[in-house]
């Protein structure tokens, strides 16, 4: 029994265009563009059969949400819930960011990189914490949508909102990592999907993508950083397809995977990439030769301690003979993976430090308008992305990475500005929206 909630950020809006903060007003309305983007993304999801619509009430929320209902064949009724309302930010609605630096000198700076602490004052003088308040309606939402549907059978819920009320959803889902609100984003009409199963008395979260706008004929979000890293995961092997326990044993692509390969090439055709790493390892090197073939003079640097985590003993097998002879450790890998070392391998701390170490060195090397392609494995990509977002390595199977996805990483050269993730395993370009790649057996 799984929830899979789809989220959408409202098309582009009045606001937006003229570079307005919107907060919670509702003067801000859905342009033409906006209507488009909502049609596009209608478009893209009309294969998923959906039980439930929710919205946020807010004008440009409200007619995103009534444009997508449009292309579906269903019947279905939205429902406009207000702990979808987008964050109030007061007095501040209706002003450009540099209004809002000269207005406010004092607490801008903590918008920008501690919004969560940020302070305003209400019209009756009152103060509060606009983020901490949003977190409180995301709460207040994702219990109702667990108390009506975890115990049901598998149900797809599409969510349409805001910027801000759509990352504290994520972020709470993720157990809210600190500071965790400039570590990610999400463009206008973006899809992002979370994948929520029961779990004994509580649920688990997995983040199975998140910023898609490939619907939109954009394949990559915008940049925003000084430079960027393309973090992705090898194409396909035999073993991934058969579930086996591969590790570091050194399985090549299958035909599937260089297909994965050269669509991701196919893809990303137009970054002109001119760093390149790789884990030392044959299949992630070869994915990234094929993405790199129009680069013919770009070395691709292999590094050691980006290699897959080392499963021992259970390498070669599949996950039902594992059970047999290691049934406990199985379970334990599955539910607290951080307390398990395979038989004569590795534990997930000890992948996480190295990997962690290896990407912080890359990061380190880049310069402004780098573009850098990295390509590497499922448990060292998930440790990775687990630091970026501030959450313990213990959590990998909170992040989905499938064979030949796509995740982006904007870097600044600002040290107060964290690495944001502007997009997670994008896979639309191997298949629908939903990602099919092997699930593997890790």
């Amino acid at each position: 029994m799984a929830i899979r909630l789809v989220l959408i950020r409202h098309g582009l809006s009045s606001f937006n265009s003229k570079g307005l903060i919107q907060g919670r007003t509702d003067a801000s309305l859905l342009t033409d563009e906006g209507y488009e983007q909502a049609r596009k993304a209608g478009k893209a999801l009309s294969k998923i059969s959906f039980d439930k619509i929710y919205s946020s009430p807010l004008v440009r929320a409200a007619e995103t949400a009534k444009t997508i209902k449009k292309t579906f064949n269903e019947e279905h009724n939205i429902i406009f819930d207000n702990n979808l309302l987008e964050v109030d930010l007061s007095e501040w609605s209706g002003l450009k960011i540099n209004e809002i630096k000269k207005k406010f000198p004092e607490i801008y700076p903590i918008w920008k990189n501690n919004p969560e602490n940020l302070i305003l004052k209400r019209n009756d003088n009152k103060t509060y914490k606009p983020i901490q308040e949003l977190f409180v309606q995301a709460r207040n939402f994702m219990e109702d949508i667990l108390k009506i549907y975890l115990n049901k059978d598998d149900v797809n819920i599409l969510v349409v909102g805001h910027n801000a009320i759509l990352r504290c959803l994520i972020l709470l889902l993720l157990g809210k990592p600190v500071q965790g609100f400039r570590k990610i984003r999400l463009e206008n009409a973006s899809f992002s999907i979370l994948n929520i199963s029961r779990k004994d008395n509580s649920f688990k979260t997995q983040i199975e993508c998140l910023n898609q706008t490939s619907h939109l004929n954009k394949n990559i979000p915008n940049q925003i950083g000084d430079s960027r890293i393309f973090l992705i995961r090898h194409g396909e092997t035999n073993w991934n397809k058969e579930g086996r326990f591969q590790g570091q044993i050194d399985i090549p692509l299958n035909e599937n995977g260089k297909d994965q390969a050269i669509k991701t090439f196919e893809y990303l055709r137009n970054i002109s990439f001119n760093k390149a790493f790789s884990s030392s390892m044959h299949r992630p090197y070869e994915t990234a030769q094929i993405i790199l073939q129009n680069i013919k003079d770009l070395k691709i640097e292999r590094i050691d301690s980006l290699i897959e985590i080392s499963h021992g003993l259970w390498e070669g097998k599949l996950e039902a003979e594992i059970r047999e002879e290691w049934p406990v450790l199985l379970k334990n890998w599955h539910d607290k993976p951080e307390e398990v070392i395979m038989p004569e391998g590795e534990s997930i701390k000890d992948v996480s430090e190295r990997a962690v170490e290896a990407f912080d060195k890359i990061c380190l090397s880049q310069k402004v308008n780098d573009q850098t392609l990295l390509v590497a494995h499922d448990a060292v990509n998930k440790t990775v992305i687990c630091n970026l977002l501030g959450i313990n390595y213990s959590n990998i199977w909170m992040i989905k990475q499938g064979n030949g996805g796509i995740t982006i990483i904007d870097l600044f050269n600002d040290p107060q500005k964290p690495p944001v993730i502007s997009a997670l395993n994008i896979t639309t370009h191997l298949g629908g929206i939903i990602d099919s790649t092997a699930s593997g057996a890790l």
